[in-house]
């Protein structure tokens, strides 16, 4: 088990790799000239896969709470990027799409956004990765009720 301090140190490890890499994603958008965050380019990438899914879906997909999934989607909306549709047999809930523009914005992020994974995982190896991914899940089950 890790000491007190040691404890303390992994929150703030985990910080301030999540904040460097936003800050680069961030960087790379507007130098490409895309008007987005990097929450949005989550909720982007979730539909770009799987198109029509309902706001409870993407905040399953992406691990964020429902209403800043809704907040995101709004945004997006605005943007033109995303419309929401109606289900069928629902009116009360919406199914959420990229519109052409998204799908344009999408193509154009997705290349820049692969190189920056890329470069995350420079000089890891296939193990790092599954220690790294192993260790993540293990804490995020001791958080877990």
């Amino acid at each position: 088990m890790a000491s007190k301090k040691e404890a303390k140190v992994f929150g703030t490890l985990i910080d301030r790799n999540m904040k460097m890499i936003r800050s680069k994603y961030l960087k790379k958008f507007k130098e490409i000239g895309v008007d987005i965050t990097t929450e949005q380019w989550v909720l982007m990438d979730c539909l770009y896969e799987q198109d029509g899914l309902s706001q409870n879906e993407l905040a399953n997909e992406s691990f964020k709470n429902a209403p800043t999934v809704s907040r995101i989607i709004d945004l997006l909306c605005k943007k033109g990027i995303t419309e929401r549709q109606r289900f069928d047999n629902d009116r009360r809930r919406y199914k959420i799409f990229l519109t052409n523009k998204g799908v344009k914005i999408y193509k154009k992020a997705h290349p820049h956004v692969e190189e920056l994974r890329k470069l995350g995982w420079a000089k890891l190896t296939n193990k790092d990765y599954a220690d790294f991914v192993r260790i993540m899940d293990k804490i995020y089950k001791n958080y877990s009720p």
